[in-house]
């Protein structure tokens, strides 16, 4: 039996997630520990958000709570911060649980969608936010580094896609991640862009496939957007410049992102299919 979710003092030596212990159940209270209000006859529509314990995917966690979903918060290793994550989906009227895996194992991104079936029924939108950024000129980029970022980046979307062309009911909706660099073209950013390049290919042609199931499956593209992915390595007058570049004149916040995805995710944004939506405040 699954133990409640609880803060890890070591997140790294979590359990992976093919291991039950790794699956922490849906908490029946709200965080403050009161009872949290029962759920109506009806069930409640599921969301798996993976890079769900950080930046635009935590947000969109509690987005999708706070429109009812029942969310699995999927992480890579910061237990602590996946729970916090699913606590806050609660407070916000939903419900959640923790599941730790790997995007690009297989068995651990198999194992992540039965534990979101056996807990809340099925699936009906999954929101693929996980990913990992290295900047570097291409004729300096060290080749090892490129197969990580795209062991994630790429194969991890092709993993967690998978899944969902398999599981995901119908009225449902995949919503993957691009960057509106792959536009902008910077300098340094060649292996990130080209990666996500792959997914927006990757998540049209998915749409394509998935004709006669009623899913969407639509890609978003956010421009600079202020979370730790972008802010990292980055001194204050890079920042304050590319704040400048777009016409609204700041930078992106993951509240922003997270409203588009609600929206692809909800019935209001189903008619919109196989599509590219760069979330940038007009940068290009």
């Amino acid at each position: 039996m699954p133990t409640p979710a609880s803060p890890a003092s070591d997140p790294s030596a979590a359990s992976p997630a093919s291991d039950p212990s790794a699956v922490s159940p849906a908490f029946p209270a709200s965080a403050d520990g009161t009872a949290a209000p029962s759920q109506s006859s009806a069930s409640p529509r599921v969301a798996i958000v993976t890079g769900g314990s950080r930046g635009i995917g935590r947000r969109t966690v509690a987005r999708l709570a706070a429109d009812g979903y029942a969310v699995v918060v999927g992480y890579a290793g910061n237990q602590v911060e996946a729970e916090a994550a699913a606590k806050e989906a609660v407070t916000n009227g939903g419900r959640a649980i923790t599941v730790r895996a790997d995007v690009a194992d297989e068995h651990a991104v198999a194992a992540l969608f039965d534990a979101a079936e056996a807990e809340f029924g099925g699936v009906d939108v999954v929101v693929h936010a996980a990913g990992r950024m290295h900047l570097a000129p291409i004729a300096e980029l060290d080749l090892a580094v490129l197969d990580d970022l795209h062991r994630t980046n790429v194969r991890g979307t092709f993993v967690v896609v998978q899944q969902a062309a398999r599981r995901v009911r119908p009225g449902g909706a995949v919503v993957t991640f691009s960057t509106s660099v792959v536009g902008l073209a910077f300098p340094g950013y060649g292996a990130y862009a080209a990666g996500k390049g792959a997914v927006e290919a990757l998540t049209l042609i998915l749409a394509r496939e998935l004709r006669g199931r009623d899913v969407t499956a639509n890609t978003v593209a956010p421009g600079p957007t202020a979370t730790d992915l972008f802010l990292d390595g980055k001194d204050e007058e890079t920042i304050a410049r590319l704040a400048a570049q777009p016409p609204l004149e700041r930078l992106g916040t993951p509240a922003d992102i997270a409203e588009v995805v609600a929206f692809l995710a909800s019935p209001a944004g189903h008619w919109i299919n196989g599509q590219v939506i760069r979330a940038n405040g007009g940068i290009i």
